[in-house]
């Protein structure tokens, strides 16, 4: 009868080991390390390759491989999940500075139901200097008359697409460390970040109108003052702050939070997204708007608890 291998003989420690770990998504790399720092522990002769390691994960485990991949760029990212690792723990492994936004992060914060088949990811570009041009009405025009550029990088798995967005670099500005859905630790702009990204790529949530709900819900928890540190720590070159002011007036923010916006110059006409044909025209706020943008609702304060 042959003699049990070293990883049968250390199978329940290393099971034991993968089963207390907070990691449930591994890289190649991961698991070399894992295999590299206990091979002594468990008594693994070196001839044991990681090739081997993984295969028993595989066979004895719960270990299971993931392959992500870019049908524009023919790229291809490998996984592997360990018991149930959630979408969004997948999608974070991707890049290990990444962070959710946009219409992911609306949904994190309460703002939207999250989709299972679409989630945003931001990984931000490295440090570029500042650009060397001055403001112009006509740049402005010629910058929102087509249509958003939209990034070209997508990772799919099954049903699931991972939007990869290549941020200017904030040294992840807003950023926090929070719960999703499966109380799994991730990483996502904060709700007065994410108010301003949407603003800024409209199309990464939705549009518009989508927008609009979203500062919507958002009313009563936005910090203005938050927000308005954030905007100035961006130093945007567009003037976002005239659409974020127009969409805290439109559902009914305080007047004391959208004068603020205003206070910052209203001195450009802007675009409350890109490519409008025949919008509306908010005179206070110089932005044109898609017509059939929802009307303002009264604000109505909730009652104290």
């Amino acid at each position: 009868m042959p003699r049990p291998s070293r990883l049968v003989l250390a199978k329940e420690d290393i099971l034991a080991l993968f089963r207390a770990a907070p990691q449930k998504v591994y890289s190649k790399s991961d698991l070399t390390s894992v295999l590299t720092e206990n091979r002594h522990t468990w008594h693994l002769p070196k001839y044991v390759t990681i090739r081997d390691f993984i295969a028993f994960l595989i066979k004895n485990g719960d270990l299971r491989a993931r392959k992500l991949r870019s049908e524009t760029y023919g790229q291809e990212i490998n996984r592997y999940t360990w018991g149930s690792a959630s979408d969004l723990e997948l999608a974070a492994s991707i890049r290990a500075q990444g962070y959710f936004c946009h219409a992911t992060a609306l949904s994190l914060h309460g703002l939207g139901k999250l989709s299972q088949k679409t989630i945003y990811l931001n990984v931000e570009q490295s440090a570029k200097p500042a650009p060397s041009g001055t403001l112009s009405q006509q740049g402005l025009d010629r910058a929102f008359a087509g249509h958003q550029r939209q990034s070209k990088l997508i990772y799919k798995y099954k049903n699931m697409s991972v939007v990869m967005i290549s941020g200017k670099s904030t040294n992840r500005l807003g950023v926090e460390q929070m719960p999703g859905p499966a109380l799994e630790m991730i990483s996502a702009t904060n709700l007065e970040r994410t108010l301003i990204d949407i603003v800024v790529r409209p199309a990464y949530a939705g549009g518009p109108s989508s927008i609009l709900e979203a500062y919507r819900a958002a009313r009563g928890r936005l910090s203005t003052d938050r927000l308005l540190q954030i905007l100035s720590d961006l130093d945007h070159m567009y003037p976002y702050h005239q659409a974020i002011g127009f969409l805290m007036q439109r559902v009914g923010y305080p007047e004391t939070d959208y004068r603020r916006l205003q206070a910052l110059g209203v001195d450009y006409d802007f675009y409350l997204g890109h490519g409008l044909k025949q919008p509306a025209y908010s005179k206070d706020w110089r932005l044109y708007y898609p017509a059939n943008l929802p009307a303002l609702r009264p604000y109505r304060r909730l009652p104290v608890a």
